[in-house]
């Protein structure tokens, strides 16, 4: 787990989404926004909601600025890829132990979804992947990326994390000239994450496989 806090945004409107979207564009001061964020975070109460002090949440809200920064500037060349894939983070399964029948296969490295809980988030944004023509890789770790793209070559990514495992991420797409678009974690840790399930199917409809 990269932060070394936890944060659990799965309760946090929409529309705070939206809004942080809109104002990362505002005046072009994206990193360098510091009062707006603070407005933004205390409009939205943010810290009573997660339980993160100013300076954490400014990070974490930092990150996903970054993030839809990206997925904005990479949109039109993602659309264009011919061949993609999906990751997604293996800690977003509905059960982490027994229950869950997924097989891991050490050669490519990945989980391989058994859809044994209709319920399981990992299970429903496998059957949207592969609906929309994507392979998919569940993933123990960020290490694996680029393991799997040695393996095999896309020319686009969608990959679901946490801020800082995206931005690692974000590295080895550019080294590779891949293009990326980015689903944050609403709900980080070890176990039971979280995810916008429709956030992720408007991004693998509009640029499907």
């Amino acid at each position: 787990m990269p932060y070394k806090f936890t944060f659990d945004l799965s309760r946090i409107p929409q529309l705070f989404f939206t809004e942080l979207t809109k104002i990362s564009y505002d005046k072009g001061i994206h990193r360098r926004m510091g009062i707006k964020l603070r407005d933004v975070i205390k409009k939205f109460r943010i810290q009573e909601a997660t339980g993160l002090n100013l300076s954490d949440a400014i990070q974490l809200l930092e990150d996903l600025i970054d993030m839809e920064a990206r997925n904005l500037l990479e949109m039109e060349r993602f659309g264009k890829a011919s061949k993609k894939a999906l990751f997604l983070p293996h800690c977003s399964r509905k059960y982490m132990d027994s229950r869950c029948k997924a097989e891991f296969n050490s050669d490519v490295p990945t989980y391989l979804c058994a859809k044994c809980s209709p319920d399981c988030l990992i299970n429903k944004a496998t059957s949207l992947a592969k609906n929309a023509g994507y392979d998919v890789y569940i993933l123990p770790g960020g290490s694996c990326i680029s393991k799997i793209l040695k393996l095999k070559r896309y020319d686009g990514i969608v990959g679901v994390a946490c801020g800082e495992e995206l931005r690692v991420a974000e590295k080895i797409l550019e080294n590779m000239n891949i293009a990326g678009q980015a689903v944050p974690l609403l709900k980080n840790g070890c176990s039971n994450t979280f995810f916008n399930i429709e956030t992720l199917q408007r991004i693998l409809e509009k640029n499907g496989g």
